[in-house]
C-alpha cells in the first residue's frame, strides 16, 4: 500500500495538499519503471457528506469540526429530504458518522435525522426523463406559454411526493384551466370584495343566513384539510384538491340566490373565500395570487401576511345527513339536528315517505343508529 505522507502544510488555498508534496506526487510506475505521477483525490466523497449537516450548524467555527453547543443546540435535523437514491449509501453513512462521534463524545444524538422523505422522480412514458430516450420536457417552454405557477401547480398536483409523477401534457393545461377560473372570480368580484366588510361581523348581530353557515364551514374545512396535509405529510396534491373543492364550491354559492340573505353577508363571504382561497395558493402559484391580491385593494404583499387558521367556530356542525339502509340497502337519507336522541331518529327513518314501502308489511326487528352517521333497519317477512 501506498503511505500518505505525513508532513503535509494545509495551506486553505483549495485542492488537494497532497498536490504540493513533490515527493509523494512523483513515482515510479510498478508497471514499466517508467515516470508517473500518483493520484492526489484520494478523499471519498462520501468523507464529507457524512456530516455536513453537523457543520452546518457552526459554519465558520475554526477550532474543529463543528462548535459542540451549536451542534447540541440545532441536532437532529428535523426533517431530510433526499432521492431514493440515496438510502443506501449516504444515509447510512450519516448515521455510521453519527454513531461514532457520539461514542466520541462529540455530540449528544443517536439519530442525524428526526424524519425522511424520500421524493419519487418525473417520468414520462413510464421512464425517468433522459436526452438519450428523446422523453425530456423543457419547463421554459411551459413557462413561456403558460407561466411559471403552471408548471409549479402541475408538479405539486399530480402525485404525491414521495411518488414518481407521470409528466401529462393535459395535466399541465388542467392546471392552467383552474388558475385562469380562479383569475376570472376575483377580477369579476373584486370590487364587491374591495368594498366588503370583514367576514368577523356577518350578521351584526342577526343570527347568519343558513347559507351562509354552511359556506363557512367549508370555507375553514379547506383551511384545516390543506394545513394538516402540507405540515403532516407534504402532500401538497391532496390540499391542492381541497382548494379546487372550494373554488367550485365559491363559484356555486355566487351563483345561488340565497333568499333573504343581506348583500353585506353575500359580499363579506366572497372576500373571506377568494381571500383565504389566495392565501392557500400563494406558494403554490406565487406570481398569480401575488396579482390577484393587489387587485383586492391590499397595500402589503400576500406573503406578509400569516397562514390562516381554521376557525373552531364554524366547523361545528349543527346539522348532519344520516344515511337509512334497510336491510342493509340505501332507501333514504335523513337531516337532523346533532345531538339528536336515537329514539327520535328512529321514528323519524321508520316514518320517511322512501323507507315506508320497504317496511310496511314486514316486520321491523330492530333499528340500529351510528351516531352521526347511519341507520339501518333489520325486518323480516
Amino acid at each position: 500500500p501506498v503511505v500518505l505522507p505525513r508532513d503535509v502544510q494545509l495551506s486553505g488555498k483549495g485542492g488537494s495538499p497532497l498536490a504540493e508534496v513533490a515527493s509523494f506526487v512523483n513515482a515510479t510506475c510498478p508497471k514499466c519503471g517508467g515516470k508517473a505521477r500518483r493520484e492526489t483525490d484520494t478523499m471519498d466523497t462520501f468523507v464529507e457528506s457524512s456530516w455536513y449537516f453537523l457543520r452546518y450548524c457552526s459554519p465558520r467555527y475554526d477550532k474543529g469540526m463543528f462548535e459542540r453547543g451549536a451542534a447540541e443546540y440545532w441536532m437532529p435535523v428535523d426533517q431530510y429530504i433526499g432521492g431514493i437514491e440515496h438510502a443506501v449509501l449516504h444515509l447510512l453513512y450519516a448515521r455510521f458518522y453519527t454513531k461514532v462521534l457520539r461514542d466520541l463524545g462529540m455530540v449528544k444524538v443517536d439519530e442525524p435525522f428526526t424524519a425522511l422523505l424520500s421524493q419519487g422522480m418525473v417520468i414520462k412514458d413510464g421512464a425517468k426523463m433522459s436526452k438519450s430516450k428523446g422523453n425530456v420536457v423543457d419547463p421554459d417552454d411551459i413557462i413561456r406559454t403558460l407561466g411559471a405557477d403552471t408548471a409549479r401547480l402541475f408538479s405539486l398536483f399530480a402525485a404525491p411526493p414521495e411518488k414518481d409523477l407521470e409528466w401529462n401534457d393535459h395535466g399541465v393545461e388542467g392546471a392552467s384551466r383552474f388558475l385562469n377560473r380562479v383569475w376570472r372570480f376575483v377580477v369579476t368580484h373584486a370590487e364587491e370584495i374591495r368594498t366588503a366588510s370583514h367576514p368577523g361581523r356577518i350578521g351584526g348581530g342577526v343570527a347568519p343566513h343558513p347559507s351562509s353557515l354552511s359556506f363557512r364551514r367549508t370555507i375553514h374545512e379547506t383551511i384545516a384539510k390543506a394545513t394538516q396535509d402540507i405540515e403532516r405529510d407534504f402532500h401538497f396534491n391532496t390540499a391542492i384538491s381541497a382548494v379546487m373543492e372550494l373554488v367550485n364550491a365559491l363559484y356555486a354559492f355566487e351563483a345561488a340566490s340565497h333568499d333573504g340573505m343581506p348583500a353585506a353577508e353575500r359580499a363579506a363571504l366572497l372576500r373571506e373565500a377568494v381571500e383565504i382561497t389566495l392565501l392557500l395558493l400563494g406558494p403554490i402559484a406565487p406570481h398569480v395570487t401575488e396579482e390577484l391580491w393587489s387587485q383586492l385593494g391590499h397595500t402589503e404583499s400576500l406573503f406578509t401576511q400569516s397562514w390562516p387558521e381554521a376557525d373552531a367556530a364554524a366547523l361545528v356542525k349543527k346539522e348532519v345527513t344520516l344515511v337509512v339502509q334497510v336491510d342493509g340497502k340505501v332507501r333514504s337519507r335523513l337531516q337532523v339536528d346533532v345531538g339528536t336522541p336515537n329514539e327520535r331518529i328512529q321514528r323519524l327513518a321508520l316514518a320517511d315517505d322512501r323507507v315506508q314501502p320497504w317496511v310496511r308489511e314486514r316486520a321491523v326487528e330492530r333499528v340500529v343508529v351510528v351516531a352521526n352517521r347511519l341507520v339501518n333497519i333489520v325486518t323480516r317477512a
